[in-house]
């Protein structure tokens, strides 16, 4: 046992002192190890500047939902009835709609992007069956993608759970 452990130490100490015999031989021959590189200039990140933004004021109003549903409740169908007037109205003739579905941050991304949809959705089956023409009216949804309030409490989460009226510019 104990001769293996000086023998260990043995062909320790001889790698040792062979792997510094190469940087010798390198001085000797008249080789110059290689220049040190240049110091990395470090720039620091640019800083975000916000650029001003017009906020878009829709005569439409966002009705809101009850947790995990999207059936429309009735101070919600007042509402939907309220924008029926600007669908039917002559300067509005023809414009289009997109009708964005929105949802708070509890669940999954895919389970909420449904829900938005089905929320989208029923607002515009609501209003086509009111009399608005659904050919003018696109829906998509956001899931919890988009809130509109990024608090994480009961009263954020109610405001996030919306359909969003947004008018196409033309």
């Amino acid at each position: 046992m104990k001769r293996k452990s000086v023998m260990l130490m043995f062909a320790a100490v001889l790698m040792v002192s062979l792997g510094g015999c190469g940087c010798f031989y390198q001085q000797m021959k008249g080789e110059t190890p290689p220049p040190a590189a240049a110091p990395a200039i470090i720039v620091p990140p640019e800083q975000k500047v916000d650029v001003p933004m017009a906020a878009v004021v829709s005569p439409l109003k966002d009705v809101n939902f009850d947790f995990d549903k999207y059936n429309i409740r009735d101070i919600d169908a007042a509402i939907l009835k309220e924008n029926l007037n600007w669908f039917q109205a002559k300067e509005n003739s023809g414009k289009k709609v997109r009708l964005e579905g929105h949802c708070d941050e509890r669940g999954t991304v895919e389970y909420n992007l449904v829900l938005g949809q089905k929320r989208a959705d029923s607002a515009k089956s609501f209003l086509v069956n009111l009399g608005a023409d659904g050919k003018l009216i696109e829906t998509v949804s956001y899931g919890k993608e988009k809130p509109l309030d990024p608090g994480h409490n009961e009263a954020a989460w109610a405001r996030n759970r919306r359909a969003h009226f947004l008018p196409f510019q033309q």
